[in-house]
């Protein structure tokens, strides 16, 4: 197989396109600015998924579905909310052959229909909380798409929860970022900053908007996820209240969250080389492939592949699923067997040919490094979960020091640029600017603002760009 990636640092654009086509990811749909998420793709979400469905679950959270279409009128009831969206939706006039009395809109997401759902649902404070999460796909449409990114279409979760308190849905919004925050650094391995975005990057329609950033390979930022306090706003526009403790009618206070198939852009992007995808072990649906390879075709039949097949099962067993897989294509020679399982990113690949059939060994082949090392029949079982385990661990300690190495620090607006320009990554400031102010930055220097983290919610300084003093840290940088 011939090496068909383009070098990153040649064309990084092109380097991320080629890696989806070469892992066999997904590829373009004859709609404008639409995937079709191929099967590999597919069940790297499905991994993505089990991960965030199972952290959902134990959050006491239920799935649902709601309707593809949403009524044109529900969309109006939120003002801040039909702004923000107006722009990227797309609306169906007709059906069955005949102009719709009521255009319907395909969800860009979905606050105002659910909302529509709770207003019936409930009505007094014993129908609270709501906890309901549900995964479909939604339309957005996109002017500059690039595939899991930014499609028109995409697969994604959007939890909608409402709560009888403030502080109640303060807490949701707080406790589903932690959430994403522990299922993105453990399974992901990506070093998510969890912060708070400002009023210009705030979700519509929402009093506060929580995010967890993060930093692709080359120094641009992706929001990963985002969780939503929207207040009374939706409730309002809605009509979602109860009947509380002391007989009042009241509005709910409602939340929502959601993460993409964007994440499997922030694996490809944080974790991947020009040799193609690179893997966490914890989100790769076949975390290790065994090659049995010789030119005997009996010996292969009657020797190698029983013994591949007994090895495969003792580490499914150890594995706890069925994540080992066995290569037979034995119609392309060895080199190009092991580069097709490289190229699609395979955690750990284990070779098994006549010389270490004869030894009782196998070799095994890291894809992160390409180390590699003999392990014997007998200890195989035991080398391999913590073999990938160390994988792991490394693959989130090289994205977290790559993060470190490239935050940098500014106190005024000719640092930012210069540090900016230079370095590029993350520039920490202070800053307390208003929505214009962000739009005029973003204008001068292509970088917006990604978060006030968290962690430094206490910190206050002098404003880098107004000069005015108790500004929050945040991070600025250049975005997907």
């Amino acid at each position: 197989m011939a090496k068909n990636i383009t070098p990153k640092e040649k064309d990084y654009s092109q380097w991320y396109l080629d890696v989806i086509r070469a892992a066999e990811l997904a590829d373009y749909a004859p709609v404008r600015g639409c995937m079709v998420v191929r099967p590999t793709g597919y069940s790297i979400w499905e991994m993505v998924q089990r991960h965030f469905d199972d952290a959902f679950k134990e959050t006491g959270h239920v799935n649902a579905a709601f309707p593809l279409l949403i009524p044109q009128s529900f969309l109006s009831k939120e003002a801040e909310h039909v702004e923000g969206f107006a722009p990227e939706c797309a609306v169906v006039t007709h059906a069955g052959g005949e102009e719709l009395e009521e255009p319907l809109i395909i969800r860009p997401t979905s606050e105002t229909v659910i909302g529509y759902m709770y207003s019936k649902w409930v009505q007094s404070w014993r129908d609270l909380p709501i906890l309901i999460n549900q995964w479909c796909n939604v339309m957005r449409w996109e002017k500059r798409p690039r595939l899991f990114l930014r499609t028109s279409e995409f697969l994604w979760q959007e939890g909608h929860t409402a709560h009888s308190s403030k502080e109640e849905a303060v807490e949701e919004t707080l406790r589903m970022l932690d959430v994403y925050k522990k299922i993105m650094t453990e399974c992901l391995a990506l070093p998510v900053i969890p912060g708070e975005k400002t009023e210009g990057e705030r979700f519509p329609g929402a009093d506060n908007t929580y995010t967890c950033e993060t930093m692709m390979s080359d120094k641009k930022a992706l929001q990963a996820g985002t969780s939503h306090y929207l207040g009374q706003n939706f409730a309002k526009a809605f009509e979602i209240q109860f009947q509380n403790r002391n007989g009042e009618m009241e509005f709910a206070y409602t939340t929502s969250w959601g993460v993409s198939t964007r994440l499997i852009g922030a694996l490809i992007m944080t974790h991947s080389d020009n040799d193609g995808l690179i893997l966490p072990p914890n989100v790769a649906p076949t975390k290790a492939v065994i090659i049995p390879i010789s030119t005997d075709a009996a010996k292969l039949e009657n020797e190698i592949m029983p013994k591949a097949k007994e090895l495969q099962e003792a580490l499914n067993k150890s594995l706890g699923g069925r994540y080992v897989q066995i290569d037979t294509q034995f119609h392309l020679r060895p080199g190009d067997r092991f580069f097709f399982h490289l190229q699609k990113g395979v955690p750990v690949r284990i070779e098994l040919g006549e010389k270490e059939f004869a030894s009782e060994q196998v070799r095994v082949v890291r894809r992160d490094t390409g180390e590699k090392e003999n392990v014997t029949w007998s200890g195989i079982s035991s080398k391999i979960p913590g073999l990938l385990a160390d994988i792991q661990s490394s693959l989130y300690t090289r994205a977290l020091n790559f993060r470190l190495e490239n935050t940098h620090h500014a106190k005024n607006m000719d640092e930012f640029k210069k540090m900016l320009e230079s370095k590029g990554g993350f520039i920490e400031v202070y800053f307390d600017g208003t929505k214009e102010d962000e739009k005029a930055i973003k204008e001068a220097t292509g970088a917006t603002p990604r978060c006030m983290p968290l962690e430094f919610a206490g910190e206050r300084g002098k404003c880098f760009y107004t000069g005015r003093e108790n500004a929050r840290k945040t991070i600025f940088a250049k975005a997907y």
